[in-house]
């Protein structure tokens, strides 16, 4: 009698959960996961749109037939009654409509941009951005980032759109064109550490202890791509020992940022220093695909001509950039407001009144 090839057992229920079986569960969720974000992004398209089309008939109906606002209040009362499982058409939201279209009137940067955000984050660019330009620039950063809406607020307010790519940097000579106009676009000038409270009397020790207590909230003001390293950095160079304020690695440059903190004006010494640093983090550090390590010169002040004389001759990429703290207290409140002894004998005058009174 013959024997016959026997195929070894192979498990092809989920019972056993075989790597084949777990493969086609990973591929089907990702499909689905896809189509529901597509799903969604369709979905809020399409909402966005409509509030356009509907502001722009308001706007042009209001104007062709001299209606005042009180038009809208009608129109969201009967809007309400005709689709009462909607809540988009309030009072509020409707001007909100209208004001979205006179705002845009680009119907191609409309659907190309504009549409992909949440009508949310639409509606607080309305609120905080004027210019068009500034509107233009919040939505394709808020689409290449992915801000949530809390997020987008902070950057219109700590003003982004005119600060970023302002520091002053030598990245034209020392960087590629494509990676130069990047490194440029990550700095500022100024950074705002307003989430700091700091005196004026700092010590550059106390504002990077300051800075690495609220690393999230710097890391947001550094931006996306920006990853801590790590301070007070320790390299070793000829023997000697040297510390780093602070290193970052910056995800979409592949290099890494060294971080100096400066609590008084730029001295053009502190670009020598800096270069040094880079130096060594490029033959300490440094991965070959990795790009040429960035410096960042973080100063209270800075003169512009100083500042660009000393970094005319440097052959690595650096940039000098200011920073703004405020204060807990400005100074011309401190001697108007109460101490903390006055504020406690007044509390205790008001809890003796009233015990004596009933």
């Amino acid at each position: 009698m013959k024997s016959k090839n026997v195929s070894p057992a192979r498990n092809n229920g989920p019972q056993g959960l075989s790597p084949r079986y777990m493969e086609l569960l990973t591929e089907l969720k990702t499909q689905i996961s896809s189509a529901q974000l597509r799903a969604a992004q369709s979905v809020n398209q399409e909402l966005v749109l409509l509030y356009w089309r509907m502001g722009k008939q308001i706007s042009e109906r209001m104007k062709s037939e001299g209606w005042g606002s009180k038009v809208i209040d009608r129109l969201a009362v009967d809007l309400h009654r005709s689709f009462p499982e909607m809540k988009g058409f309030s009072p509020r939201n409707l001007r909100y409509m209208r004001a979205f279209a006179e705002t845009y009137q680009d119907e191609q940067f409309l659907q190309q941009a504009v549409a992909k955000l949440p009508w949310g984050h639409n509606v607080r660019i309305l609120d905080y951005a004027r210019e068009p330009a500034e509107r233009k620039f919040y939505v394709h950063k808020t689409i290449e980032h992915g801000w949530s809406r809390n997020v987008l607020v902070h950057q219109i307010e700590s003003d982004l759109y005119r600060r970023q790519g302002k520091a002053i940097a030598n990245f034209d000579r020392t960087l590629p064109a494509r990676q130069s106009e990047l490194a440029l676009q990550i700095l500022k000038d100024p950074y705002n550490f307003d989430f700091l409270s700091l005196s004026e009397e700092i010590q550059e020790r106390d504002l990077e202890r300051a800075l690495n207590h609220h690393l999230r909230e710097f890391l947001l003001e550094l931006g996306v791509g920006f990853a801590f390293v790590g301070s007070q950095f320790h390299l070793e160079v000829g023997g000697e020992d040297f510390y780093i304020d602070m290193l970052f690695f910056h995800l979409r440059l592949r290099c890494y940022i060294v971080v100096e903190l400066k609590i008084s004006d730029f001295q053009p010494e502190f670009a020598g220093k800096m270069n040094f640093y880079l130096s060594a983090v490029d033959d300490l550090l440094r991965h070959s695909d990795d790009g040429p390590s960035i410096g960042l010169i973080l100063c209270r002040t800075r003169n512009r001509i100083i500042v660009e004389y000393a970094l005319r001759d440097t052959q690595t990429p650096m940039g000098v950039a200011t920073y703004q703290i405020t204060a807990s207290l400005p100074e011309h409140f401190k001697g108007c407001l109460p101490t903390v002894e006055e504020l406690e004998v007044e509390l205790k005058d008001v809890a003796g009144k009233e015990n004596v009174n009933p």
